[in-house]
C-alpha cells in the first residue's frame, strides 16, 4: 500500500479495480485515497478516445470499499484522453439524469487542451447541486477533494462581475449544446442575451441550430411515415396477391383431384376391358393350340399338313402380338411386326406399338395420346427409336418402316 505525498493518506489498489481494454490500447484503473476518495485514471502512454463507460467497475469499487450509500468523491486524471465517443456521451448523460449512485463532487485534472471544452460541457450539464471542478494538477485536485469533505465551499470564485457573467453564459451555451448533441433535446428553451451583448450571436446560432434540427427531424419523421405507408401498401398488395394465389391453388387442386378421379375411373374401366381382351385372346390362343395339336396327328398329305400348321402358328403369333399391343391386327400388320421384331429385338413393346402406328400414318399427337404420353415426350421417343434402329440423320423413320412393311419377292 502506497501513501499520497500531498495528503499523507493511504492509497489502496486492488487487481479487481481495473478494466482491461487491450483492443483500444488502455486500461481503466480506480484506486482509493483514504477511506472514500476515488482516484480514476487511464493506464496508457498515448492519446486515446474513450468508447464506453465501465459502470460495473465503479460499482465493484464502491461495494468493496463499503461506501455504496455515501456520496462519491471522484478525482479523475484526464491525461491522454483526447476525445470520447457519442455512445460514451450518452452513457454519461444517463448517469447524470438516471443515477445508480450519488455523486458528491467530480474533479478533473491534467485535462488535455483538445478535451477541455468537452470537460466544461459535462460540468455545465450536471445538476446545480453537483459541483464539477477542473483543476490543473493532482495536488490542486486532491486538496479540493479534502475541502469538499470538510464542507468548505468548492465553487469557482470570479475576479469581477464581467468574468462571472461570461462564465455563466459560456456554461449555459455549452449545456444547451451538450443537451442538443448528447440527448437530442431540440425543444429546450433558453434565454437569449440582449442583442448588443457580445455573446448574442453564439446563442442565436444555437437557437437557429435547434430550429434547423427540428425541421430536419420533422422531415425525417415524414419520410419514415411515408416509407411506413408505402411499406404497408406494398404488404397489403402482397397479401392480396398471396390470397389470390392461394385461392387459385385451391381451385386448381380441386380441378386436378376431379380430373384424377375421372382418369382413375377410366383406367379402371380400361383395365377391365384389357382383362376381358386378354382372357379372350388367351382362350383363342388355347383353342388354336389345341387345333394345332389335332392337325399334327392327322393322317393327311404332309404338304397340306405343313400349310395348315404354319397358318395355325401364324394365327397364334398374331394373337400374342395383339395381346402385347392391345390393338386389332391385320395379317399384314402381324407380318410387319414379326419382321420388325426379328430385325430389331432391342425394341420394347411400346416402341413396337409406336412403329406400327407410324407405319399406319397416325400423326405424332394421336400416337402420343394412344400410348399415354405428351407430344413432346413422343418426339423424344421417336428420336431415340431413330437411333435404335440404326438410321442416319437424313433418313426418315416412317420411310424406313414403310419400306420394311413392303413384301419382298
Amino acid at each position: 500500500m502506497s501513501t499520497c505525498t500531498v495528503t499523507n493518506l493511504p492509497i489502496t489498489a486492488n487487481q479487481n479495480w481495473r478494466a482491461v481494454h487491450n483492443e483500444n490500447g488502455y486500461h481503466k484503473v480506480i484506486k482509493r485515497l483514504g477511506s472514500d476518495i476515488l482516484l480514476y485514471n487511464i493506464d496508457t502512454d498515448h492519446n486515446i478516445s474513450l468508447e464506453s463507460m465501465d459502470i460495473d467497475l465503479l460499482c465493484s469499487v464502491l461495494r468493496d470499499s463499503n461506501i455504496e450509500d455515501k456520496p462519491i468523491c471522484l478525482v479523475w486524471d484526464m491525461k491522454y484522453i483526447s476525445s470520447i465517443s457519442l455512445n460514451y456521451k450518452k452513457q454519461i448523460a444517463d448517469l447524470i439524469y438516471n443515477p445508480r449512485f450519488t455523486f458528491g463532487v467530480v474533479i478533473f485534472f491534467n485535462v488535455e487542451p483538445e478535451f477541455l471544452t468537452m470537460a466544461e460541457t459535462f460540468a455545465a450539464m450536471v445538476p446545480e447541486n453537483l459541483p464539477v471542478l477542473i483543476k490543473e494538477n493532482y495536488t490542486d485536485a486532491v486538496n479540493a477533494a479534502l475541502d469538499w469533505k470538510k464542507g468548505l465551499p468548492v465553487v469557482e470564485v470570479f475576479e469581477n462581475k464581467e468574468e462571472e457573467k461570461y462564465e455563466l453564459q459560456k456554461r449555459e451555451f455549452l449545456a444547451t449544446l451538450g443537451r442538443i448533441s448528447w440527448l437530442e433535446m431540440m425543444d429546450q428553451t433558453m434565454d437569449l442575451p440582449p442583442k448588443d451583448d457580445k455573446m448574442f450571436p453564439f446563442f442565436k446560432a444555437i437557437e437557429n441550430l435547434q430550429q434547423d434540427l427540428r425541421e430536419n427531424l420533422k422531415e425525417k419523421e415524414q419520410e419514415l411515415e411515408q416509407i411506413a405507408k408505402e411499406s404497408e401498401k406494398t404488404l397489403t398488395e402482397k397479401n392480396i396477391l398471396l390470397n389470390a394465389q392461394k385461392e387459385l391453388y385451391k381451385k386448381l387442386k380441386s380441378q386436378l383431384e376431379k380430373e384424377k378421379s375421372v382418369l382413375t375411373a377410366r383406367i379402371a374401366t380400361q383395365e377391365m376391358e384389357l382383362t376381358r381382351i386378354s382372357t379372350a385372346i388367351a382362350e383363342k390362343t388355347s383353342a388354336l393350340q389345341e387345333l394345332l395339336n389335332m392337325i399334327s396327328v392327322l393322317n393327311i398329305d404332309q404338304a397340306q399338313k405343313s400349310i395348315m400348321i404354319a397358318h395355325c402358328r401364324k394365327m397364334i403369333d398374331t394373337e400374342m402380338i395383339e395381346k402385347r399391343l392391345n390393338i386389332e391386327l391385320t395379317t399384314t400388320d402381324s407380318e410387319f411386326l414379326s419382321r420388325l421384331q426379328r430385325k430389331h429385338p432391342n425394341l420394347n413393346q411400346r416402341e413396337l406399338r409406336i412403329c406400327l402406328l407410324i407405319k399406319l400414318n397416325y400423326n405424332t399427337k394421336d400416337i402420343a395420346r394412344s400410348v399415354g404420353i405428351s407430344t413432346r415426350g413422343m418426339e423424344s421417343i421417336r428420336y431415340r427409336m431413330h437411333k435404335k434402329v440404326g438410321l442416319l440423320k437424313h433418313q426418315s423413320l416412317k420411310g424406313y418402316l414403310t419400306d420394311l412393311a413392303t413384301p419382298r419377292n
